[in-house]
C-alpha cells in the first residue's frame, strides 16, 4: 500500500522489516487462514504456530545472533508471497495500534528508508491510506497490536 512512501527497489535494499530479533518477535504479521494455505502451496513444509483465530510463520534462529529470518524471504529476491504479503507486510512502515480505547495507525521506528523522509509527507501518506487500513483492521481485529512505545502516531479513528 505505502508504494509512494517505499519503493520495491527501497525494500529490496533493505529488508529489515523480515527480520526479527527476540524482543520483536511480537511484531511478526499474522497469517490469515486462507494466506496460510497459499503459503503451503508455495512451501508445503512451512510450520505455523497458531495465534489469535490466525498464525504465525514459524522462524528459525539464525545461527549468528539474535536474528529470527522471515521464511518467505528469498535473500536474492525479496519476498516469494509478492502481493499476497500479509497485511502487516502490505502496510509497513505503518502499523495499526490499540492505544488507550482508541486504533491509531502508527509509524515503525524500524523502517530506515523512511526515516530520513519528512514527516509530513509520511502523515500525508497515511491520511491517503487510513480508510483503506482501519477498514481492514475492522475485518480482522486481530491484526490490532497493542501501542509499543516509539512508534510516531500519525492518524487515530474517530470515537464511536
Amino acid at each position: 500500500m505505502p508504494e509512494e512512501l517505499l519503493s520495491k527497489e527501497d525494500c529490496a535494499r533493505c529488508r529489515q522489516c523480515c527480520a526479527f530479533e527476540s524482543y520483536s518477535l511480537w511484531d511478526t504479521p499474522l497469517i490469515t487462514p486462507g494466506l496460510k494455505a497459499e503459503i503451503l502451496s508455495l512451501r508445503p513444509k512451512q510450520e505455523f504456530l497458531s495465534r489469535e483465530g490466525c498464525f504465525l510463520l514459524k522462524m528459525q534462529r539464525e545461527p549468528e545472533g539474535d536474528l529470527y529470518l522471515c521464511p518467505m524471504l528469498d535473500r536474492r529476491h525479496g519476498c516469494i508471497l509478492g502481493d499476497k504479503k500479509p497485511f502487516d507486510c502490505r502496510i509497513f512502515p505503518f502499523r495499526v495500534m490499540l492505544l488507550g480505547d482508541r486504533r491509531v495507525i502508527a509509524l515503525s521506528p524500524e523502517c530506515p528508508e523512511v526515516s530520513g523522509r519528512p514527516i509530513a509527507v509520511i502523515a500525508e501518506r497515511c491520511r491517503e491510506l487510513e480508510a483503506a487500513i482501519f477498514a481492514e483492521a475492522d475485518k480482522h481485529s486481530e491484526f490490532v497490536k497493542p501501542y509499543q512505545r516509539g512508534f510516531i502516531v500519525l492518524a487515530a479513528e474517530e470515537r464511536r
